[in-house]
């Protein structure tokens, strides 16, 4: 899959699931249940025990399933990025930006989505080829910040991350994001072992993105 079909397929899908877990086991099971809801964008973040075998076992296990694209979180130095590439991640994100993260994601044409806050934050990150930027954190900033961020960048492909749930998806998209991120908010379910509840979860934060997408 090249550069460009991850950053459509991130564009086409809108939600990007953030998946964490206690253990491998859990792990597995929250992509699982966010994909079998249509939250085919999974990003299984290096706080999880074991991330790197965590991906490599997802990207084998849905190798045949063009819809479902597998990447790398909290990715803060090289050296993760370098060892998530080769487990097969499909993009890379991060809380903050890395310049040598950038290269390093350039050099082998994976998107890169480092967090930011600023104005010049993100125009940093863009001059460093990163076509989608990260809103974080999304709950402290908020959609109006995108709506001003678009003002003088009406180029800049936002995603927030970070208090995005159901109930304000609309206001994301009504300000310009080309994607939104959700963790706790999608996966809440997996807490108490309910993994069918995080695909009926996944679900329904489809079927608002794309209500708010057809509205806007």
């Amino acid at each position: 899959m090249k550069k460009f079909d991850i950053l459509n397929q991130i564009s086409k899908i809108g939600v990007v699931a953030v998946v964490r877990g206690n253990s491998k086991e859990e792990a597995i099971k929250i992509a699982d249940a966010c994909i079998a809801g249509g939250v085919t964008c999974i990003e299984l973040t290096y706080t999880v025990p074991g991330a790197r075998a965590i991906i490599e076992a997802l990207v084998e296990k849905y190798a045949g399933n063009k819809e479902v694209v597998i990447g790398a979180g909290s990715v803060l130095d090289p050296e993760t990025c370098k060892g998530a590439i080769e487990a097969g991640a499909k993009f890379i994100v991060a809380p903050s930006f890395n310049e040598n993260v950038a290269k390093l994601a350039n050099r082998y044409q994976i998107p890169y989505v480092p967090g930011t806050q600023t104005i010049k934050e993100i125009v940093t990150a863009m001059e460093y080829g990163s076509d989608v930027i990260k809103i974080f954190p999304g709950d402290i900033l908020g959609p109006r910040f995108v709506k001003d961020v678009k003002g003088p960048l009406p180029y800049a492909n936002l995603m927030p991350s970070g208090g995005v749930d159901i109930d304000n998806i609309k206001d994301w998209v009504k300000a310009g994001v080309v994607a939104v991120s959700a963790g706790s908010s999608l996966t809440a379910g997996a807490k108490k072992g309910d993994f069918a509840l995080v695909t009926e979860t996944a679900k329904k934060f489809i079927a608002e993105y794309n209500a708010a997408k057809a509205a806007k």
